[in-house]
């Protein structure tokens, strides 16, 4: 009889491969083939020589020191990327809760009773004591699986515990962009404040100087008033980039978890080589790239396992208890011949009138399914702009930047030959504090759009999923 009741259980595992999970098929990409071209654009693909953007590791693309220590550091301290592995940790239990129910849970158990009843109560009508033990090992309420809905249920855990492993890849690829431009915000902004500090000083003696030739009469009130205006202006651009400095500061402590290193190696300054360039690459690349584009994917292969399971409830349900083992109304008897007892209790549960919550049921899955069919294709068309926005912006920058630092140049020059001729006398102050306010601002404007330059490549590098890897895999995969 035991075997028997082990081929039935091996034959119900055997039977239960029956799934109504529909057909997964992958959404088309609601984007071009190809990136936006025209003036905004150049020609970008990968050649042989190149590595692509989520193999490039961040040590590689950045190249300054100190925020290669600080990305470090986020990654070991930021508390968002800490919760978005325990996440990971949490899905993976639940996957294996919902898996362990495809299996019967045997267990083993005992009891034991003794009782003695007064004869007024006994049968035989004298006091009388009985007993009764028992020992079984066997299952209870197993659900055989015949049309799927525990395997969809599984399948659909197994899909959600990948997606939090791709929404942890993604929360450190955004931590990584978030503190390099953390960085270099606070970078911009100490540079913008030593060049205020630096202008106020030379405001500051442009009026001691035109003070000192108000007072023996060579300059008029009207110069020594605009001279004193340009220092307060600079005194509140100086109170607010000190400001931005420290909530810069305050911002990338939030991001690394902890307070920024005392012991940071020095920083290059804006105008260096701060970042290695990334080819774009095709846009079909964004699906294997984003691990958000990935976590969309895997969100909607779970919503397409949890149909099967709202179909399979249509089905009958069928359970299926059994144990095996002794009794005996004495302990000492408990495993002598003949002691034998088992249970076999299959139960069959048909669903005949549900008041619509079945077919409600299946209706809530499928609709779900068309929701993350939606955000699948969203999050392809948010991809596709970021890198498109990027791509533009690398283009355009260049530009800017070449076209702001001729401004520069000749905003200095423009600034020599009017303090010369005020010197002079050729000149008012007027002309003077004009070109010392334009140069200020030229300057001002470089800082800024060195910034925006620097922030779009770091934006380009996460739009096209890098910031996962250490080392560039390329390399390791040659080393070894």
């Amino acid at each position: 009889m035991r075997q028997s009741l082990l081929s039935l259980a091996v034959a119900s595992v055997l039977l239960g491969g029956c799934s109504l999970i529909p057909d997964y098929q992958r959404p088309q990409a609601p984007v071009d083939g190809l990136w936006p071209v025209g003036e905004a654009y150049t020609a970008s693909g990968v050649s042989e020589t190149q590595t692509a953007a989520d193999a490039l590791g961040w040590r590689e693309f950045f190249r300054d020191p100190a925020l290669q220590r600080l990305v470090e550091t986020a990654l070991a301290n930021n508390r968002d990327l800490r919760i978005a592995a325990l996440n990971v940790e949490a899905f993976r239990a639940q996957h294996r809760i919902q898996r362990a129910e495809l299996f019967p849970s045997i267990s083993a158990g005992g009891e034991g009773t003794r009782q003695r009843l007064p004869g007024d109560l006994s049968a035989t009508g004298s006091p009388n004591t009985s007993g009764q033990y028992s020992a079984t090992v066997g299952t209870s309420a197993w659900e055989i699986d015949f049309f799927g809905r525990l395997r969809s249920l599984n399948q659909q855990a197994l899909q959600q515990y990948l997606a939090s492993e791709e929404a942890q890849r993604s929360t450190q690829i955004a931590l990584v962009a978030s503190v390099a431009s953390a960085y270099l915000s606070l970078q911009a902004d100490q540079a913008s404040l030593q060049l205020t500090r630096d202008t106020l000083d030379t405001y500051r003696k442009s009026y001691a100087l035109t003070e000192r030739s108000f007072n023996v009469g060579v300059a008029d009130a009207l110069s020594l008033s605009q001279a004193r205006t340009a220092v307060q202006s600079a005194e509140a651009s100086l109170a607010q980039y000190t400001r931005l400095v420290a909530q810069d500061r305050n911002a990338l402590a939030l991001l690394l978890g902890a307070g920024v290193p005392g012991d940071l190696p020095e920083g290059a300054v804006l105008e260096q080589n701060l970042l290695a360039e990334v080819p774009a690459g095709l846009p079909s690349d964004l699906l294997q790239r984003r691990p958000d584009l990935l976590q969309a994917e895997h969100s909607l292969q779970a919503a397409n396992a949890s149909i099967g399971a709202a179909r399979a409830a249509f089905f009958p349900n069928i359970s299926l208890t059994a144990n095996a083992g002794s009794a005996s109304s004495e302990l000492s008897g408990l495993f002598d011949g003949g002691s034998g007892t088992w249970l076999f209790q299959p139960q069959i549960n048909l669903p005949i009138f549900t008041a619509g919550s079945l077919k409600a049921s299946l209706d809530y899955a499928e609709v779900q399914q068309d929701i993350q069919v939606a955000n699948y294709e969203k999050a392809i068309q948010t991809a596709f702009q970021e890198v498109a926005d990027g791509l533009a912006a690398r283009t355009t920058y260049a530009q800017q930047l070449d076209a702001q630092r001729a401004l520069v140049e000749t905003s200095e020059e423009y600034y020599r030959l009017a303090e010369r001729r005020f010197r002079t006398g050729v000149d008012s102050y007027l002309t003077l504090l004009d070109a010392q306010r334009q140069l200020f601002s030229a300057k001002q404007q470089l800082i800024s759009d060195r910034l925006n330059q620097l922030t779009s490549e770091v934006n380009l590098y996460k739009a096209l999923g890098g910031g996962w890897h250490e080392q560039t895999q390329v390399a390791t995969a040659s080393a070894d």
